[in-house]
């Protein structure tokens, strides 16, 4: 059976580090694990250059690794001080949006993949991550499930190259996984898997990377926003009650003064229901409005309306976003959408501040 990373970082969560409650993989001290063939090899961050720690520990992860899977392996351990791990993330990367809805259900992965196709098709260069960990979606949506990444050496290092679709870069943990096998997984485990999609994905130049995250708010967010400088945040709800004051919970979250990302705007799914054959009918199934009423309430920018239409779930379920039709009245709906949100960032980058990166604190 082959070694994956999931299987060194379960193994490496024995090793502790002295006088510390966590493990070295809480601490986040394990990164950038790569497996080929019988050879292991990672990074292991320490706070210093001069941690009296950096030997045992490596020594020890090493003695981990050798019980568990035998001593048929070659093992490379990177020792590195964290502010040597200081360089440039996404440098070519104009913006970075979060993808987030206050809760589950509302089609933030169909929205995000959507928005992801109808802003390529107004000729920008666009990546999509689908950071839903535990229930990867995006490659069912993009017609690509059986797809497996490649790695490409880029300025000696070895990065992942996204797969293509509709003009959309894309990397799911989807993509590494047995898809009909459910993803149990730790926070941290979960946590080193985005960053491994951000910071070793082949993604040269885009105008817009935007990241598809898990319902609510966890520890993906977090890490999320200690990995990049996120530009902005988009919320995706549904015009009912229940959802829209999740809503508040999310604004609240994003533009606490902890993490302080802008809210660029929000888009209200499901507004009303319309059968394809009539398209003049709209039926306001979940009620009227709800989505646009709070952002008014909450002082951010509404982006939109997207009707409950059959052809949406189809083109889902087939892979084939319905944003990619030019033909399509519910295509035109996305494109009105991503219109609104190139004119928000503009507006956001033109009157605010770069937004910084989270910095983490231990003790």
């Amino acid at each position: 059976m082959a070694v994956t990373p999931k299987d060194i970082t379960t193994i490496l969560s024995q090793v502790s580090y002295p006088e510390q409650k966590e493990n070295i993989v809480q601490m986040d001290m394990v990164q950038e694990i790569r497996i080929a063939g019988n050879r292991i090899s990672f990074t292991l961050v320490f706070q210093r250059d001069n941690d009296p720690h950096i030997q045992t520990i490596g020594q020890a992860c090493g003695e981990a690794i050798e019980k568990s899977l035998g001593e048929g392996y070659e093992i490379k351990i990177t020792p590195k001080a964290m502010h040597r791990m200081e360089t440039p993330v996404l440098p070519n990367v104009e913006n970075i949006l979060a993808i987030s809805s206050g809760k589950g259900g509302v089609g933030k992965s169909t929205v995000a993949s959507n928005l992801a196709v109808a802003l390529a098709k107004q000729g920008k260069t666009v990546g999509l991550i689908d950071a839903d960990i535990f229930g990867p979606s995006i490659p069912k949506m993009f017609g690509c499930e059986d797809a497996r990444p490649v790695a490409n050496v880029v300025d000696g290092r070895e990065l992942i190259v996204p797969i293509e679709r509709y003009g959309v870069k894309l990397l799911s943990i989807g993509f590494f996984v047995n898809k009909n096998e459910a993803t149990v997984w730790r926070g941290p485990m979960a946590s080193n898997a985005l960053k491994q999609l951000i910071k070793e994905g082949d993604w040269g130049a885009l105008d817009y990377l935007l990241i598809d995250l898990p319902p609510g708010t966890s520890d993906i967010h977090l890490s999320l926003v200690q990995t990049v400088a996120v530009t902005g945040a988009v919320i995706v709800t549904t015009p009912q009650d229940v959802a829209l004051a999740d809503v508040i919970k999310g604004v609240n979250m994003f533009t606490s003064k902890s993490i302080d990302v802008p809210v660029v705007g929000l888009v209200e799914n499901m507004a009303w229901f319309t059968p394809e054959e009539l398209p003049e009918n709209k039926y306001y199934i979940f009620g009227k409005d709800g989505g646009k009423k709070t952002a008014s309430e909450l002082k951010i920018p509404f982006l939109g309306e997207i009707p409950i239409v059959q052809g949406i779930r189809e083109g889902g379920d087939k892979g084939e976003p319905i944003a990619e039709r030019d033909s399509s009245p519910i295509a035109s709906a996305f494109q009105d959408v991503a219109t609104n949100l190139i004119h928000q960032v503009s507006l956001r980058n033109k009157f605010r501040p770069e937004t910084t990166k989270v910095k983490t604190e231990r003790k």
